[in-house]
């Protein structure tokens, strides 16, 4: 990787980094500190890295000495624009894939244009693993994996001869195939550098390991020293083309930890903790930083399974600093002698080795003794949610207490050769599933102890319960393997269903049709556990309200128990081969049998299956499709079709106009998520992306999930706000993607209202509550409401990368200041101006919007203009960010 534009001695802060490889330069912050007088000990390390990497841009156009000197000088309550440049970025397919059709789009703007469609090139590493595809169609046999897999590559051909072409058409664009593990874990056991080398005028300089993701986990890899976050598809595209990311000067809140977790307390249970107290405290849109003499007893997967689960309890990014136990894993991963050698002196020369020292200036604080931790759960229906085992079954009841409080029946099913009764809280779903788990040794070989020891009582899981293991990395199943552990799992129907993130981002597939059956006519509250980070409800799989997520180990354990309507610690978890009870704690792990079990096994399995990472099984290795620069669209196809952002694009932007006479498409509450506006699972047979999809020409079980349509802006913007679970106020209390076409009265779907609206030429808002946006980093849930022809949401609070992405997408997102939706009396009906926008909108503006109601009276209220900065404000005159790059290009 190469920079240039930026000074090669900024400050005269260059230095000799000697290595076990040759010298190497980098940018010294110790240098720095004494050229400013100041001492940079004091600063929290995230903070120093950033540092770092604004003195990088010194003599471009988008940093100056006044910026290094003002990040020197923190100061959290100044609000001060920077940028960040991260080294590289990281994609999965699912956000990748309409990532990769917007770049082939923007290459046929520029080759209709007339310019050379090559210009649209990644500007820094990108990597794209292939992890959200796969779908548990197939479950509890030995070819459940090679059945689930020819699914995965039947349904998403189309979409995997666009990622070949990419492959060959964009420089420093690598593509881990399908099969191979989880984005995340992939980067934090490969992928990940720690430190990494770029070239200048001057020669190769080291610079710290950074990065930005297009999914909201992306900072699991900060648990080895990284630092990352998560952000939209489209910002990830304008870093992948070299612009800079507006970042607002950021708060750092240190969370302290001291003690040691409990024998049989595990990193699941303490990030289900930290996640509760965090939320608590308040870290939306700030950054943590985890530091004290607790850290140094936390394995780097034990705080990987800590960073992977930051937007759980709402922070921008987390950061463990690098330690010796950093360098360990480097070694046990089987990292190069010489990169573990660079990471070591480059982090001990900048300071930043082994954390903070002394007195640090953090904005907030908060504590953690780790010995407090006790045996979580979280749920039914948020992460932050946290229960102790013993109240799981409480907390169900408590959550649907409507529902379960009505007199229904338990239903006879008749399933394994058996007839049997499901009632309330069953478990029909348990799933060792996810990156924020599976990516710890420790909780896995626990979860397979555990499994040998029930099938050493002659425990079986219920019938009724859909068994999976999704390993995060291949590396998994083969250490459990060499553990003797693989088949007491299989034994217990927890055979290996794929290398993905299956039920934690909702392809958890059908269930068995004498359980689905059961919960349509009964009704039926039935629950999930899963070793996942999300649970949002109808989340998991429409049929089940009640998510639970817990460690690898308690997903074993209920699956043997068959339901949550009971209490672990004190009832029964079956019965022997003698009918004789057998407990919970009967079967738990002990430490020392997991670090017996680890010792001997994991040592070199890292370095052999990652030695063929990017080659694919055959099936990969044999698509054949478009080559060259440019993409060749097929017009038929179901999956990637060119999109309409950049077609008739003007050279020259045409500033927005006000909003004059729009009507409200949704009215939502609180908590609106990006699962609610741009649903990644199931795509339903009768709605309106299910009815085009079938007028072309594609049978029902072959729709996939709307995840893997993503590059269709026609199925897309059909499935946008159209999730099953969505509380629109304008048609309560029926659930779903309907709304009032105002104008007529008529009850339609809210895309049928939208295209009758742009009939018209009537814009559109959306009226929210808090928290809009929060959840993964979909940029469909941004695409899919500029393209229904929304020109504004109006929210009480936003979640950070959703607020970005509308205006990647030209949609003004604006703040009610004090007020909401029910104090002003606001249904939906109204007619809906907002003046102020033509002359050019500023930074955090104070907007005046005027609400008609239909009896002629009218409510004025003043909104917050949630564009940021003057970047932003830039991508928003524009109509979005890219069409601001490639305007930049056609210039050129």
């Amino acid at each position: 990787m190469s920079r240039s534009g930026a000074d090669t001695d900024p400050l005269g802060t260059r230095s000799g980094l000697p290595t076990a490889d040759g010298n190497l330069d980098y940018l010294d912050l110790v240098k720095l500190g004494a050229e400013l007088s100041m001492d940079l000990s004091g600063l929290p390390v995230t903070i120093r890295v950033l540092l770092e990497n604004v003195l990088r841009q010194v003599g471009s156009p988008h940093a100056t000495d006044e910026d290094v000197e003002a990040l020197a000088r923190w100061n959290p309550a100044q609000e001060r624009e920077l940028t960040f440049m991260p080294a590289r970025v990281l994609l999965q397919d699912f956000t990748g894939v309409p990532a990769v059709v917007d770049l082939a789009a923007m290459r046929s703007a520029l080759e209709q244009a007339g310019a050379k469609p090559d210009a649209v090139d990644p500007q820094v590493p990108v990597d794209l693993v292939v992890d959200h595809s796969v779908q548990i169609d197939a479950f509890g046999t030995p070819d459940a994996f090679r059945i689930n897999v020819e699914r995965e590559y039947e349904r998403n051909h189309e979409r995997y001869l666009l990622l070949r072409w990419a492959q060959q058409a964009f420089s420093g664009f690598r593509v881990v195939p399908p099969g191979t593990g989880i984005v995340h874990q992939v980067n934090l056991e490969y992928l990940a550098q720690v430190v990494l080398t770029v070239t200048d005028d001057a020669g190769t300089l080291a610079i710290p390991d950074t990065l930005v993701g297009t999914d909201s986990h992306t900072p699991m890899v900060n648990g080895l020293g990284v630092l990352g976050w998560g952000v939209g598809g489209i910002e990830a595209e304008a870093a992948m083309l070299g612009q800079p990311m507006p970042l607002v000067l950021p708060k750092v809140v240190g969370v302290k930890l001291s003690g040691e977790l409990q024998p049989g307390v595990t990193a699941t249970d303490l990030v289900l903790t930290i996640t509760a107290l965090l939320r608590a405290h308040g870290v939306v849109g700030k950054f943590v930083e985890f530091h004290g003499d607790g850290v140094s007893s936390l394995s780097v997967p034990d705080r990987a399974t800590l960073s992977n689960m930051t937007p759980e309890y709402g922070a921008t990014a987390c950061l463990f600093p690098v330690d010796d136990k950093t360098l360990d894993y480097m070694r046990l991963t089987g990292r190069k002698p010489g990169t573990i050698d660079l990471v070591e002196r480059y982090m001990k020369a900048q300071g930043l080795f082994g954390g903070t020292s002394g007195e640090v200036r953090y904005t907030e604080s908060a504590a953690l003794d780790l010995s407090t931790v006790e045996p979580s759960m979280a749920g039914p229906s948020r992460p932050q949610d946290r229960v102790g085992l013993s109240d799981v079954g409480r907390s169900l009841v408590e959550t649907f207490s409507d529902e379960l409080g009505t007199s229904r029946s338990p239903q006879e099913i008749a399933i394994g050769g058996e007839r049997l009764d499901l009632a309330d809280g069953d478990v029909v779903i348990a799933a060792i599933t996810s990156c924020t788990n599976t990516s710890n040794p420790s909780v896995m070989v626990g979860a397979g102890i555990l499994a040998r020891k029930a099938v050493e009582r002659g425990l079986t899981r219920r019938p009724w319960v859909k068994t999976s293991l999704a390993p995060g990395s291949r590396v998994v199943s083969d250490y459990l393997e060499r553990a003797g552990l693989l088949g007491p799992l299989e034994q217990l129907g927890f055979n290996v269903v794929g290398y993905g993130c299956t039920t934690c981002i909702g392809n958890s597939g059908p269930l068995p049709d004498p359980v689905a059956a059961a919960i349509d006519e009964g009704e039926l509250t039935v629950a999930a556990v899963l070793s996942g980070n999300r649970n949002f409800e109808g989340r998991i799989h429409p049929q089940v309200r009640a998510s639970y997520l817990a460690s690898p180990p308690l997903v074993v354990a209920y699956a043997l128990a068959g339901t949550v309507q009971t209490d672990l610690t004190q009832d029964p978890i079956g019965r022997d081969a003698d009918g004789k009870p057998v407990m919970l704690a009967d079967i738990w792990p002990t430490d020392e049998e997991i670090g017996e079990a680890l010792g001997s096994v994991i040592s070199d399995t890292f370095t052999q299956r990652y030695e063929t990472v990017f080659e694919g099984d055959l099936r990969w290795r044999e698509l054949k499709g478009s080559t060259g620069m440019s993409f060749g669209w097929d017009p038929e196809s179901t999956y990637v079709r060119e999109p309409p952002f950049f077609k008739g694009l003007s050279r020259d932007a045409t500033p927005p106009e006000d909003v004059v006479g729009a009507m409200a498409l949704a009215v939502l509450g609180d908590s609106v998520t990006t699962d609610h506006i741009s649903p990644a699972g199931a795509i339903p047979a009768d709605g309106p992306a299910g009815q085009w999809l079938q007028e072309h020409g594609v049978e029902t079980r072959d729709f996939n999930s709307f995840g893997s349509r993503r590059g269709n802006h026609e199925v897309m913007i059909r499935g946008t706000f159209a999730n099953i679970r969505l509380r629109n106020r304008m048609v309560t209390p029926r659930e779903g993607g309907f709304t009032i076409h105002v104008p007529t009265g008529d009850e339609v779907t809210i895309f049928e209202a939208a295209r009758r609206y742009a009939e018209k030429g009537t814009p559109l808002v959306i009226v929210a509550g808090k928290e809009y946006g929060s959840g993964s980093s979909r940029d469909w849930a941004a695409k899919g409401t500029r393209l229904l022809g929304v020109r504004a949401v109006i929210a009480e609070s936003y979640e950070r990368i959703h607020r970005s992405n509308l205006i990647g997408m030209g949609v003004l997102p604006l703040q009610f200041k004090g007020e909401n939706a029910a104090s002003l009396g606001l249904e939906g009906t109204e007619v809906y101006n907002i003046p102020g926008i033509a002359p050019g909108l500023t930074p955090g503006a104070e907007l005046t919007v005027t609400a008609s109601r239909r009896d002629g009276t009218e409510v004025s209220f003043p909104v917050l203009c949630r564009i940021d900065s003057v970047v932003e404000a830039e991508y928003y005159r524009n109509g979005g960010v890219l069409q601001y790059v490639l305007r930049g290009m056609l210039a050129g």
